[in-house]
């Protein structure tokens, strides 16, 4: 498939470049220099993936994130010469599924955008495909007192709809569909996003957390989400 992805970036010579190694590998390009012209590319053109830079004129990027986020579920690189944890796990909170910051290299751009489209696209991961992930012909699994239809993306906890970042829901509905099972950070993340990096680490322990914040009564005490220290998560019935 012909994949066209959406570079908004205001620094012409970074949009040149990703230009170049992008199409080397067969993408369409289409490029945004501020924050309103991509959100407007993102309504009127059929955009596969997003590379966002955090700092445009015009919207920044965690504004043209959260406008995507209100009608498609594309896959969304945030871009950013900020590499504080705040910043990161803002961007990841308000729905992408994947930040890099700068300088970086071409290649691992390369990689991740690889990694995100087909995670999203070949592994069924759209929303359009996701029903494939059911359980003995069911799209809802439940725990205690979670549920998640994985049809609709609804969680909810004692009947109360739980509002997920997309990376969020995944990674519940991981852990939910083998309950009591060890899962490394790396093959939560492999399995969601595709290739592991190591700077994925902190990203996963951000998710993790965030999570937890949301689905647990007292995030510091879970009786869901367990840390199994050495060797990464498992949920529990609590």
């Amino acid at each position: 498939m012909n994949y066209t992805i959406l570079i908004a970036e205001d620094d012409p010579d970074i949009v040149e470049l990703l230009r170049l190694y992008l199409s080397s590998q067969g993408y369409n390009i289409v490029s945004a220099y501020n924050g309103i012209d991509a959100v407007k590319i993102t309504e009127n053109e059929k955009i596969d993936l997003a590379v966002i830079d955090v700092m445009m004129p015009g919207m920044n990027g965690y504004s043209v994130t959260e406008e995507i986020r209100k009608r498609s579920n594309i896959p969304i690189i945030m871009l950013s010469a900020k590499n504080q944890e705040y910043d990161k796990i803002l961007g990841l909170n308000i729905g992408a599924d994947d930040y890099i910051t700068k300088p970086f290299s071409p290649m691992e751009v390369i990689a991740r955008v690889n990694s995100n489209l087909r995670r999203f696209y070949d592994l069924g991961d759209s929303k359009a495909n996701i029903s494939n992930t059911n359980i003995n012909g069911t799209s809802k699994i439940s725990l205690g007192e979670l549920s998640v239809d994985i049809n609709s993306f609804k969680v909810e906890k004692n009947g109360k709809y739980v509002n997920l970042a997309p990376m969020e829901f995944k990674i519940l509905v991981k852990l939910m569909k083998s309950p009591g099972r060890v899962f490394t950070k790396t093959q939560i993340y492999e399995s969601i996003c595709g290739e592991f990096f190591e700077s994925d680490d902190n990203t996963m322990m951000v998710h993790i957390s965030k999570l937890r914040e949301k689905i647990e009564e007292d995030p510091k005490k879970p009786k869901y989400i367990k840390t199994v220290r050495g060797l990464g998560y498992k949920i529990e019935q609590p």
